[in-house]
């Protein structure tokens, strides 16, 4: 089992030749625009989950998702030139969905600013039900 803090040195190394073999190395027609986000490497440095995005539709991602598994060959190599290790490691690729969970956050979170406003221009011309002070106070008479 390898050194943690290693691990993630190794990390973001893959993270950085991935991104560099794809942006000079592959030639693929149907890669699109391809950011790769994040790489996480197994505590015993032997398989290596690489995240990316790709910037547009469906088609755009199932393009740039069949150039990415038809170019693993080559960009495990580039990895196993760079990092040095006995044994490179195996790639998988994962697309990121962190993109379509901030949207969603920043979606609810309108939301619930928009609910706020309702009750806040509802508040604002209203009067209490009772009294102004519904307590008993101890210096009153009974």
């Amino acid at each position: 089992m390898a050194d943690l803090a290693r691990a993630r040195r190794l990390s973001v190394r893959i993270r950085e030749v991935v991104a560099l073999t794809i942006e000079f190395t592959v030639k693929d027609p149907r890669l699109g625009m391809v950011t790769i986000t994040d790489a996480k490497l197994s505590p015993d440095l032997h398989d290596a989950r690489v995240f990316y995005t790709v910037l547009g539709d469906e088609g755009a991602t199932a393009d740039s998702r069949a150039a990415l598994e038809s170019a693993k060959g080559v960009i495990r190599s580039a990895v196993g030139r760079a990092t040095g290790l006995k044994f490179t490691p195996t790639l998988t690729f994962e697309q990121d969905v962190s993109p379509e969970r901030f949207a969603t956050i920043e979606h609810l979170l309108a939301q619930a600013q928009a609910a706020d406003a309702e009750v806040a221009a509802v508040r604002e011309g209203a009067e209490p039900a009772g009294d102004l002070d519904p307590y008993r106070h101890r210096d009153e008479a009974e």
